[in-house]
């Protein structure tokens, strides 16, 4: 008996050693960046859900981007304030020289998501606003890992630019758009990006270009019932044009999306409409597929107009380019999201997980992917999917993007199930993730710019020698008051 507990003791021993010796070889360094995110836990808290609590639409970011900016400007920051015409994104700087690193972060929250921090749906304002894709925790991550960054230039008195980028509006509006078109990002070298998720993972799709067109359709009003032949309906116009959009879906390649609502269609049954509105959304993950595909909905409009007697007019309200990826800085970033780790949930969050994922009738075992790192997947062209303002600055600068584990897997997105978890410190211990991989990375391109010159080179190859630059939104302002109802 003696002996088997001596070989048992010592077979635990002998484990315990090589679990201390993979712990300290994935233990993170020790410097000031990494110490000041482990001492911040409850400022990051307090930040992301006072975002989190007052959702605030498109351009309308006012006292979200506020709370970011007094923040950074608290912490040693020169912030400058207005820029590209909108009035809520803004530029953060510190340090001197060069490599100039850049830092994303968006802050808008998306209409009719209002959801309580509980795990199952209940508005906190029914048909108000919320976070359902979880910018509150972007905006606040991204700022943490900016001032994690500063501590350690300051601390090493290091050569080096740090830049925070405020973006407003990336759920339609596309802020960034505006402020590559203005030069605002002239003279960064890279870019560093993150979005909440529902796993952990550096981002190598496209995603898909995108043009974001509203249609206006004009007629002429009549008593419906009384002289309907003395109108002319402009709702008419509006449906003839979604009939014809609907039938040439089957003539667009398979990765093409193609969606619509009417954002106004008439006021009354009895009165012939001589104003109707549709909003549409074009993408494909190719930009010279989605041109072909945003003349052929201007023809079908412009065929209902002359069906129906009535004039259409389009106005692109914002245009996005699909995702430029970069290896390199990929892999620089994975390195460091598997140093960093998943999120791991406490004994509370692991309740409010499960009954997340009870209500989605999905395994338990779907955890799993929060508290683990998922590795680099070869890029592969993509059939379909999402449209970013992220893409505009991929093509003007060397950029990467991950995803931290802010949302309970097999969460959908833009749903309340992300709202809910975004509010909660699941949300906080996933940004405080994405901060310390935007500061290991950071301080990697630093201390070797080798690195950054790679990087660099990549970027020139895939975009081409003969790239220039034209927004898909063309010269237009800012749709300031496109979320104004």
């Amino acid at each position: 008996m003696k002996k088997n507990c001596a070989f048992a003791l010592t077979l635990l021993l002998a484990t315990a050693s090589v679990i201390a010796q993979q712990q300290k070889k994935n233990s993170l360094p020790d410097n000031a960046a990494i110490r000041y995110l482990s001492g911040s836990f409850a400022v990051y808290d307090k930040l992301q859900k006072q975002i989190w609590s007052n959702p605030e639409l498109g351009f309308l970011e006012v006292q979200s981007a506020n709370a970011l900016q007094s923040h950074l400007r608290e912490n040693g920051f020169t912030v400058t304030s207005g820029v590209a015409g909108i009035p809520t994104a803004f530029v953060a700087t510190y340090g001197e020289g060069s490599p100039v690193i850049g830092i994303l972060a968006e802050y808008d929250a998306l209409p009719g998501l209002s959801q309580d921090t509980v795990p199952f749906k209940k508005a906190l304002v029914e048909g108000g606003s919320g976070h359902g894709c979880g910018h509150n925790t972007f905006g606040a991550g991204s700022v943490a890992g900016a001032v994690a960054i500063k501590q350690w230039l300051s601390e090493n008195r290091s050569r080096g630019t740090i830049k925070l980028f405020g973006t407003p509006a990336e759920e339609g509006g596309g802020g960034k758009v505006f402020l590559v078109r203005d030069g605002v990002f002239n003279g960064v070298d890279v870019i560093l990006d993150w979005h909440p998720g529902v796993a952990n993972a550096v981002s190598v799709g496209s995603g898909t270009a995108i043009q974001m067109i509203d249609y206006t359709f004009r007629g002429v009003a009549a008593h419906a019932a009384g002289n309907p032949d003395k109108g002319r309906s402009a709702l008419d116009g509006v449906e003839a044009m979604n009939y014809m959009v609907n039938l040439l879906r089957e003539h667009v390649p398979a990765s093409s999306r193609i969606h619509y609502v009417i954002a106004n269609g008439g006021e009354a049954p009895n009165v012939v409409p001589d104003y109707a509105k549709v909003s549409y959304y074009i993408r494909s993950p190719q930009r010279d597929i989605l041109h072909s595909l945003v003349e052929w909905v201007g023809q079908a409009a412009e065929g209902a107009a002359k069906g129906t007697q009535t004039a259409v007019t389009a106005d692109t309200v914002s245009g996005f380019y699909e995702l430029l990826h970069n290896r390199r800085l990929a892999e620089l970033v994975q390195q460091n999201l598997q140093r960093v780790g998943g999120v791991h949930y406490d004994e509370r969050e692991r309740t409010f997980a499960l009954e997340i994922v009870k209500g989605l009738n999905l395994s338990d075992a779907i955890l799993q992917s929060a508290s683990s790192v998922a590795p680099l997947e070869e890029e592969a062209p993509l059939q379909g999917g999402t449209s970013t303002d992220v893409g505009d600055v991929s093509w003007n600068v060397p950029t990467v993007s991950f995803n931290a584990a802010v949302f309970i897997p097999g969460s959908a997105g833009h749903s309340w199930q992300n709202v809910a978890s975004a509010g909660t410190t699941i949300g906080t211990k996933a940004l405080l993730n994405a901060a310390r991989v935007f500061a290991l990375s950071a301080i990697d391109l630093y201390r070797n710019p080798k690195l950054v010159a790679e990087a660099k080179a990549e970027f020139e190859k895939r975009r081409g020698a003969d790239f220039k630059y034209r927004a898909l939104l063309g010269n237009r302002p800012p749709a300031l008051d496109y979320r104004v109802k």
